[in-house]
């Protein structure tokens, strides 16, 4: 049976928080193992590695943006020719038995190359996080306008009609939980690593779902303590601004034909009325 690899990014993360995400991931019954990437000011997290012989460290000595830190563990990957890589943020939880669920799945399903499965937020409510590709308007008024005004917006942005219960096709997936084809990467490349974080996810899965189905499946199920830093914080918030800016500038802003081709497929295998 394929190892499967995985990687969470730190930066100063609580450590009871950081422990359930990798309890999760180690409790599952495959050949594992995990790479932990530290981008914090200091290696104070580096005995995390002592929790299990499964487990690497590496530390960068600098924040080096999400997307780029997971590049370190996805390249060593390849360098290892593994099958899978998932990609994880370290505000997870979840029950180890789901990984070997997916890995059955992506196993009989060699054209998808990225899934994602529902996700959850601690009360069981449901996480909105497969999406249309964004235009600049619809990231524009979602961000800076109170949500009793784009209601509309949102409902299709983030396909809340669909219900989430059935599995999809979704050219935007987060990447908050990213279980990954490594060949699909060899093939359409890594992180954008100019993007620092907050649309490296929709970067990606665009470019993996223009060659390979990117699915959401609501199958099983993840628990993300999903906090919306950039919300919160004017820091989180310019680096999600210069984030949004690359990935325009890079896609298109006003005109961008794949953008529609795939938004416009998704909406009619949904029904979308």
């Amino acid at each position: 049976m394929s190892q499967i690899n995985a990687s969470i990014v730190l930066y100063h993360n609580d450590r009871t928080q950081l422990q359930k995400v990798i309890d999760s991931f180690l409790s599952t019954n495959l050949d594992v193992l995990l790479y932990l990437i530290d981008n914090s000011l200091t290696d104070a997290l580096n005995d995390m590695a002592e929790l299990d012989r499964r487990i690497i460290y590496i530390f960068n000595n600098a924040n080096v943006g999400y997307g780029a830190g997971h590049n370190i563990a996805i390249q060593k990957s390849m360098e290892a020719d593994v099958d899978y890589h998932i990609v994880l943020n370290p505000d997870l939880y979840f029950e180890g038995s789901i990984i070997k669920t997916i890995y059955d799945y992506m196993q009989s399903n060699p054209d998808v190359g990225n899934l994602m499965p529902k996700i959850l937020y601690p009360n069981g409510d449901n996480q909105y996080l497969a999406k249309l590709l964004p235009t600049p308007l619809d990231w524009i008024l979602r961000r800076f306008l109170p949500a009793r005004f784009t209601q509309g917006i949102t409902e299709k942005f983030e396909l809340r009609y669909t219900n989430y219960t059935d599995v999809m096709n979704v050219p935007f997936l987060s990447g908050c939980f990213m279980f990954l084809r490594v060949s699909a990467l060899k093939e359409v490349g890594l992180f954008d690593e100019s993007i620092f974080m907050y649309m490296e996810d929709v970067d990606i899965n665009r470019r993996i779902h223009a060659k390979y189905r990117t699915l959401y499946y609501p199958n099983v199920s993840v628990y993300h303590e999903y906090e919306r830093g950039s919300h919160k914080n004017w820091k989180l918030l310019r680096i999600s601004i210069e984030s949004s800016i690359k990935y325009f500038n890079k896609w298109g802003w006003i005109f961008d034909k794949e953008r529609k081709l795939m938004n416009d497929k998704l909406l009619k295998e949904t029904n979308y009325v």
